[in-house]
């Protein structure tokens, strides 16, 4: 369970937990639309100095958020050696037959793989310090504008919510799986990828089989509360910007601000 991060909620008294869940999401898109426009580790540098800032008043253990990262470890390496590999231009550092490695190359990865890692635990953050239900009104509110084309905009929200917060269930459910097989003789840790392969299939479906079961009985539960969606629906705690939220908008603006003067520096001065 603690290596995924993403889908649960790290309680805490923080100054990050009582913002505004909308402010809070617009934070995050903000955060991770700037991190695909850096291109200079002096922007990575101060990225990473922004979520050190945000971990820090979040309450939120380091070793708890950067756990979440082994779950994607595999996608990390993946993606770096791809841009490491197929990156062909640039000077040649090392070409070993048909293999070629660049400088440009390197610098890809090593920006890409940087990006991914952010990236998560700024996604982490969101999810470790809002709620399900604070989460689930913040995507309705932002998706409203789309119910004037037949958006169901509390519908989505929802879907999305519940899948965030099955991530977690579904890993401790199919550990339950894989402990009760290593129980009756299964091997999931020796021989090659092909065969961990092929071990991991009888998971699947007792996993899948679960995930339904589950479903279903979140569906009768949601009805035999009388649940129907948005209609004629009214909320308990009404959300309401304060100036805290406006605080943290502003202190993500005065990082924005920063990165840009850190790209138009870079530029001129050619760092990469």
């Amino acid at each position: 369970m603690l290596k995924v991060t993403i889908g649960q909620y790290y309680h805490a008294d923080s100054f990050i937990h009582k913002l505004d869940a909308r402010m809070k999401l617009l934070c995050t898109i903000i955060f991770i639309t700037v991190l695909f426009f850096v291109g200079n580790f002096l922007g990575y540098a101060l990225a990473a100095l922004y979520l050190a800032i945000v971990i820090k008043i979040s309450k939120v253990p380091p070793r708890f958020l950067f756990r979440g990262l082994r779950a994607i470890f595999f996608i990390i390496i993946f993606t770096t050696f791809l841009n490491i590999f197929f990156t062909q231009v640039g000077n040649v550092v090392l070409e070993i037959g048909f293999i070629r490695i660049t400088d440009v190359g390197l610098v890809n990865a090593a920006r890409m793989g940087t990006r991914l890692v952010m990236l998560i635990i700024g996604s982490s953050i969101l999810t470790l310090t809002t709620t399900p239900i604070q989460l689930t009104d913040a995507i309705e509110f932002g998706l409203k504008p789309f119910k004037k084309i037949g958006v169901p905009a509390h519908e989505i929200a929802m879907m999305m919510t519940i899948a965030l917060r099955f991530i977690p269930t579904l890993v401790e459910e199919m550990d339950k799986i894989m402990k009760a097989q290593m129980a009756r003789g299964a091997d999931f840790d020796t021989g090659g990828i092909i065969k961990k392969a092929r071990s991991l299939v009888p998971l699947l479906v007792p996993l899948f089989i679960s995930s339904f079961r589950r479903a279903d009985d979140l569906a009768l539960a949601m009805e035999a509360r009388c649940y129907r969606g948005d209609i004629g629906r009214t909320r308990m705690k009404q959300m309401k910007l304060k100036t805290r939220d406006f605080q943290a908008l502003g202190f993500l603006a005065l990082f924005i601000a920063f990165v840009v003067a850190l790209e138009y520096l870079a530029n001129i001065w050619g760092i990469w």
